[in-house]
C-alpha cells in the first residue's frame, strides 16, 4: 500500500510506507548497534556507483559475519526500485541519499513475541539530501575542528567497516557542535594524526601534493577513491600518509570528500585559516573534474539553494 506523500522503504521482502516500516525493539541493531550500512547518492536522480558501494557493504558484512540472505544483484534491483518509487516526492533539482542496512536480527531466545522475525533485518531506504542546509559551506568553506575524542584504534574495531556503531564519531561531533554548531568534527587517531569525520574523509594540499590519512585508520570512502582517480587523471600527486595538526596548519588548502558532500572546501582547521580563495586552485580542479566525471553539476545544485 502506498501512502500519499510518504516515502517507501524496503523491509524484509516488502515495500511499505516509512510509517509502517517497524522492527522489533529486541533487534540486535537496536540493542547493540550490531548492523552494517552503506550509502550512496543520486546525481540528477541517477544512483552513483551503486555496485561499488554494495561491494564495500558486503566487505563490512563479512567483517561482522552477517549473511544478509541476498546477493549484490538483488540489492541493486531492490535499491533501484526504492529510488524509482520515491522520485515523485522530490523536485527535479533535488536528489536522494540511498541507503542499505542489515542487522543481525533477533537472537533466537528473544523471538518469543516475534516468531516470524527469523534471520537478518534488511532495509533499503532513501532520504532527500540536505542541500539548503549545506549550501553556505560551498560558498564559504567548512570550518574543521578536532575534538578531544580520539578515533577508535584499528586494532580494536576496524574503521574500514561501515557499521551502525557510530558513537565514537558522534561523541566527537557533539563536542565540536557545542563549540560551533556549523563546524565539522574530524577526529585524530590514537597517534595524534588526522583520521576522519562522521562520513567524511579529509585531504590536505601542500607543495602541489595532496595527502590523506592512511586507509587503516579510516573508512575508505567511495568518494575518496573518486578523488584519487581524478587526481591521477589531472597529473596530481595524491599520497596516503600520517598527517598531523602541524601539517594541517601549514597546508595551503584543505578539503573533505563524502557521499553527499562529494568535495567541499575547508576554510580553517581549529581556527587556523587558509587563503581567502575558497576553493583553492587544486581543490577547484578536483571539483571541476568530479562534476565532469558524474555529468552533473552538484556544486551548483548546492549553491542554488542559498536563496531558498
Amino acid at each position: 500500500m502506498n501512502v500519499p506523500n510518504q516515502r517507501i522503504v524496503y523491509l524484509n521482502g516488502e515495500f511499505v510506507p516509512e510509517s509502517e516500516a517497524k522492527i522489533p525493539f529486541r533487534d540486535r541493531g537496536v540493542k547493540f548497534g550490531d548492523a552494517v550500512f552503506d550509502t550512496t547518492r543520486t546525481f540528477g536522480h541517477d544512483i552513483f556507483r551503486l555496485r561499488e558501494h554494495l561491494e564495500r557493504f558486503y566487505r563490512s558484512l563479512k567483517y561482522l559475519r552477517i549473511d544478509p540472505g541476498m546477493t549484490i544483484d538483488e540489492f541493486i534491483s531492490v535499491t533501484e526500485q526504492v529510488v524509482e518509487r520515491n522520485l515523485p516526492l522530490i523536485g527535479k533539482d533535488e536528489d536522494y541519499w540511498v541507503t542499505q542496512r542489515v542487522t543481525r536480527g533477533i537472537d533466537p531466545g528473544d523471538r518469543t513475541h516475534w516468531p516470524e522475525w527469523d534471520g537478518p533485518t534488511v532495509i533499503v531506504e532513501c532520504l532527500p539530501l540536505p542541500l539548503a542546509a549545506r549550501a553556505a559551506s560551498y560558498r564559504d568553506g567548512l570550518d574543521v575542528v578536532t575534538p578531544s575524542v580520539r578515533r577508535v584504534a584499528p586494532d580494536m574495531v576496524s574503521p574500514r567497516a561501515k557499521t551502525h556503531n557510530y558513537l565514537n564519531l558522534i561523541l566527537g561531533e557533539l563536542e565540536v557542535s557545542a563549540q560551533d554548531p556549523n563546524a565539522l568534527a574530524i577526529l585524530l587517531d590514537e597517534n595524534g594524526n588526522l583520521s576522519e569525520g562522521k562520513g567524511s574523509n579529509i585531504f590536505l594540499v601542500a607543495d602541489g601534493v595532496i595527502r590523506t590519512p592512511k586507509e587503516r585508520y579510516v573508512l575508505p570512502g567511495v568518494s575518496r577513491a573518486v578523488v584519487r582517480e581524478l587526481a591521477g587523471k589531472l597529473g596530481l600527486i595524491l599520497e596516503e600518509a600520517d598527517i598531523d595538526l602541524f601539517d594541517a596548519y601549514n597546508a595551503e588548502e584543505c578539503f573533505i570528500s563524502s557521499t553527499s558532500f562529494c568535495v567541499c572546501p575547508v576554510r580553517s582547521v581549529n581556527g587556523n585559516a587558509y587563503s581567502d580563495d575558497c576553493p583553492g586552485p587544486v581543490t577547484q580542479k578536483i571539483i571541476d573534474a568530479y562534476i565532469d566525471y558524474v555529468g552533473f553539476d552538484w556544486y551548483a545544485q548546492y549553491l542554488n539553494k542559498l536563496a531558498a
